[in-house]
């Protein structure tokens, strides 16, 4: 058997289809018990958080179990195996259990060392435990993964490489000026009563907020939550439950709004959040006649709009070439780009004015003369007029000439939004909060997605190698126990082979021997004891020793085939040991 996951992360998949694979705890279960029950897995356990998914397993064999495993998760998460395969890992033996004890030194957390994952790491093996589908690998790689992340915490600084998704979020909130400045005083909403509910109400807290109403469909939790939090003795806040109902009235009071919670919906939508703010905002500033304008003033508003040319007559772009051509003149060295910023026309238009203003004395000329108009034209000018335009406008081309510049337009003034009056941090998967508030004036909204786009560029401490060299060590220590572990039943099976043949051997002198006193009896018996044994030592520790290494799990076969050992009696010592694990196994 060997270890397998399977799974998806915010380093794999974009937040949208996170989002969309998330699974609630009755998922997590039914997904459990289908895994176990499906051909090629023996244990299981899965790991959810908001920004992960994995599926854990122990399977016989590789192609089969990550087809297996795959199918499952697809199934569970209501998203089509096609579109989620493209963002699945898959991770095997000694590269699984580097996978897990990474995420447990918060290694593959959004926020590099982040403690929470330890949390979670346990929940998730205490819900496999609960369900009984994991057994002897996924209990102890679990609890050593525990135990590895402690050790990363405690032996170096990773949590100086970052910390919790809370604190981050809170930071993003204060566009990362100093947290407890930017809450003193402030009223917080929570909604929802959970580990990470719990640690952002607790984190508000510590930060200075004056006041913290904790909303969660449990009423019962949400009361707990908030008797936690009166009862602290290193904050001052003052802290009720509501039920889930006075969400919309709580939050038009709520200066910071922490929401997370398993709903499979919105808990707050855009129209919602902006009737909270209605009337706590300063009206936006929006450009009007008298506001900010293009380069140019008021030709500058109007671009594109008929103007008059050398003579007064309109030259709309039905009439001729729509170039006003005094606002042309003295612009020497614009090229035709140039003239089109000025003219507020598309390049390529002008270039085909251009072409025809080279040819208008022809043109000019016809039209004159009664000829035929240029197609596309209206044909309702006055031609004496039109003529005088077109001269005047090739005049001012040959004036001006053509470099290859483009003169860039001014940029225009964009109205000022109002400084936020209510900031919300969402850290749900799938999202709890409209992603159409970050749109609202007044409003500033964190989520996962801007999360994962904030901490992409963030620093990494130092530290973050030495945690990689304690996982690393800590693979390989594992590795090794687990492939000694894989031989002990065999070596457990020979021992208890030469057993009864010394017991045998015995019973064969006591029958040739009927008149062999007890003391001689006994001393025989040791003395072929001690013979077998000597002779089992040394190859026992060192099959023991070979099997440990890389590629070791060949010596088992080669002991069971060199002393004929029967399979059977070596897989019933390994279930014997399995149930006496299992029974002096405590709570992770």
């Amino acid at each position: 058997m060997s270890l397998l996951v399977v799974g998806l992360s915010h380093r794999s998949a974009p937040v949208s289809v996170l989002e969309r694979a998330a699974l609630n705890t009755d998922a997590q279960v039914k997904l459990l018990q289908d895994t176990v029950a499906a051909e090629p897995a023996t244990e299981a356990a899965v790991l959810a958080t908001c920004n992960r998914i994995e599926l854990y397993a122990d399977v016989d064999k590789f192609h089969a179990g990550v087809a297996e495993l795959s199918t499952l998760l697809a199934q569970h998460s209501g998203v089509g195996l096609e579109e989620l395969t493209p963002y699945l890992y898959v991770h095997y033996e000694d590269r699984a259990v580097h996978h897990l004890f990474s995420v447990a030194c918060g290694l593959d957390s959004m926020v590099v060392g982040e403690g929470q994952i330890l949390g979670q790491i346990k929940d998730s093996l205490a819900r496999a435990q609960d369900l009984h589908s994991a057994g002897r690998l996924l209990n102890d790689l679990f609890q050593q993964a525990l135990r590895v992340g402690k050790r990363a915490h405690s032996e170096t600084g990773i949590d100086r490489a970052g910390q919790s998704l809370v604190t981050f979020g809170l930071e993003q909130l204060a566009r990362g000026g100093d947290v407890q400045q930017w809450a003193r005083g402030k009223k917080a909403l929570v909604i929802g009563a959970g580990s990470m509910s719990s640690l952002a109400a607790a984190t508000l807290a510590r930060a200075g907020v004056t006041e913290i109403v904790v909303a969660n469909r449990t009423f019962d939790r949400a009361e707990r939550l908030a008797q936690i939090l009166m009862a602290g003795d290193d904050t001052d806040v003052a802290a009720r439950a509501v039920p889930m109902e006075s969400v919309p009235a709580e939050l038009t009071r709520a200066d910071v709004t922490v929401s997370c919670t398993g709903a499979t919906g919105l808990v707050l939508t855009a129209e919602s959040v902006a009737g909270a703010v209605e009337g706590r905002t300063p009206p936006s500033a929006v450009p009007g006649e008298d506001g900010p304008t293009a380069p140019g003033g008021e030709s500058g508003r109007r671009a594109g709009a008929q103007r008059s040319g050398p003579s007064g007559t309109s030259l709309g772009s039905e009439d001729g070439c729509p170039l006003e051509l005094s606002s042309v003149q003295g612009t020497a060295g614009f090229s035709v780009l140039g003239e089109a910023a000025v003219a507020g026309m598309a390049a390529a238009e002008l270039e085909q004015h251009a072409a025809w203003v080279d040819k208008g004395t022809v043109g000019g000329a016809q039209r004159a003369a009664g000829g035929p108009a240029r197609p596309g034209t209206a044909g309702t000018l006055d031609p004496a007029a039109d003529t005088d335009a077109i001269a005047a406008l090739a005049a001012t081309v040959a004036t001006v000439g053509r470099i290859p510049e483009r003169r860039r337009p001014e940029p225009v003034e964009e109205p000022q939004r109002p400084e936020p009056v209510l900031f919300l941090l969402d850290l749900a998967m799938p999202r709890d909060i409209d992603a159409a508030v970050h749109r609202l004036a007044g409003v500033r909204l964190v989520d996962i997605e801007s999360l994962a786009e904030a901490s992409a560029g963030a620093p990494m401490a130092a530290d973050v190698d030495q945690v990689r060299r304690i996982v690393s060590d800590e693979v390989a220590a594992f590795g090794a126990a687990l492939r000694a572990a894989h031989i002990t039943p065999t070596v457990v099976a020979l021992r208890t082979m030469a057993a009864d043949v010394v017991a045998g051997e015995i019973a064969r002198l006591d029958g040739r021997l009927p008149g062999l006193d007890d003391k001689h009896r006994a001393e025989i018996t040791q003395t072929v004891r001690r013979v077998v044994d000597k002779l089992l030592h040394a190859p026992t520790v060192r099959v023991k020793q070979l099997a440990a290494e890389p590629g070791g799990a060949g010596y088992a076969d080669a002991l069971r085939t060199l002393f004929d050992l029967d399979p059977e009696t070596v897989a019933a010592v390994s279930r014997a040991e399995d149930s006496t694990t299992e029974k002096d196994r405590g709570p992770a």
